[in-house]
């Protein structure tokens, strides 16, 4: 690994100059990332600037009912909350399946957005990679690609986002504060995350010396009913195969509303919007579940014969994630 220079400000304002002033510099939250980015040598700045003790950490309720986690709240903290696990229970789930123990007692909520890709192309610097290197192929196209994504590809990537906590997020409609030389700004968690079409190795739309300071999270009372299913080839530590995240508010049997995010399936968090709009206004049955299911992966990629079958797959976790969280209605006499 070549050498590095390191620095440890204060203050945002002092991590924003730095970077600034000095080019190919990254930053260092919790480093469950990025530190294996700088052993494999898929990633080679020349510059780390350290954000650990920034006071960018907690979380607040706010008085609408909704939530604000900073950047550097770790990741243990957040699902162990208790207004988090209450109100939004499927967010919980996915942050305590997101990592092992010891990695969800250092990984950062502004980290694990900015995570790498788990392709194994990327991380292998003698592997053609347009993320990695822009225009010089992608070696995953002829290569193993069980656990590449099905949603939102392009002929020049079709790498999973690996974030678990960011399914919820997006189904929350949760937004993402950035802060830098230009000011703050807010950008909308479904725009934070961009498609990769011809250009992979950009990945969200803010600038080098921007910094996420926080995430906020609307209120939305019907998320007290809500679930996170991740199917895995593991139960422990081990990235999605697909999962689901879902909060569903039915009254007398139909669907008044619902939110709907894939994870292990698109090129970044999936929100599932046709999904949803099917079965707003329709009854909460298993067939509709299905039908849902099917509009929205109706537009997949089930070209690459490895990872196929996760259009099935999605399909089901979907309809299962639906059927836990919905109300569950009992004939008179008796207990199903």
């Amino acid at each position: 690994m070549k050498p590095i220079s390191y620095a440890r400000p204060t203050t945002v304002e002092q991590a924003v100059t730095t970077v600034t002033a000095r080019p190919r510099t990254v930053f260092l939250a919790g480093g469950t990332t990025l530190v294996d980015m700088l052993r494999i040598g898929a990633m080679e700045p020349d510059n780390v600037v350290d954000i650990t003790w920034l006071p960018l950490g907690g979380i607040e309720h706010t008085p609408e009912g909704g939530l604000r986690i900073g950047a550097l709240a770790k990741m243990s903290e957040v699902a162990a909350e208790p207004g988090v696990v209450e109100r939004y229970p499927f967010l919980s789930v996915a942050l305590w399946k997101g990592a092992s123990a010891q990695l969800r007692n250092m990984a950062t909520m502004g980290g694990n957005l900015m995570q790498k890709v788990r392709c194994a192309y990327f991380r292998e610097p003698g592997q053609a990679c347009n993320k990695r290197e822009p225009g010089s192929g992608c070696a995953a196209v002829d290569g193993i690609h069980r656990g590449h994504a099905i949603l939102g590809t392009s002929p020049m990537c079709f790498a999973t986002h690996p974030s678990d906590v960011a399914i919820p997020l997006v189904a929350l409609d949760a937004t993402v504060t950035v802060w830098g030389p230009r000011g703050e700004r807010t950008i909308g968690f479904d725009e934070f995350f961009m498609l990769p079409g011809n250009t992979p190795h950009l990945e969200h739309p803010i600038a080098d010396d921007e910094l996420i300071t926080r995430i906020d999270v609307p209120p939305l009372p019907f998320a007290a009913n809500s679930h996170y299913l991740k199917v895995r080839d593991r139960e422990s530590y081990e990235f999605a195969l697909t999962s689901a995240a879902v909060a569903l508010n039915v009254a007398d049997g139909t669907v008044v509303d619902v939110r709907i995010g894939l994870g292990g399936v698109g090129t970044k968090p999936w929100r599932a919007r046709t999904a949803e709009a099917q079965l707003i206004g329709k009854a909460a049955t298993t067939a509709n579940f299905a039908k849902a299911a099917a509009a929205e992966l109706a537009a997949a990629d089930a070209s690459h014969p490895m990872n196929a079958f996760k259009v099935e797959l999605a399909q089901r976790t979907l309809v299962r994630a639906l059927e836990i969280v919905r109300p569950q209605v009992y004939p008179l006499g008796g207990f199903k």
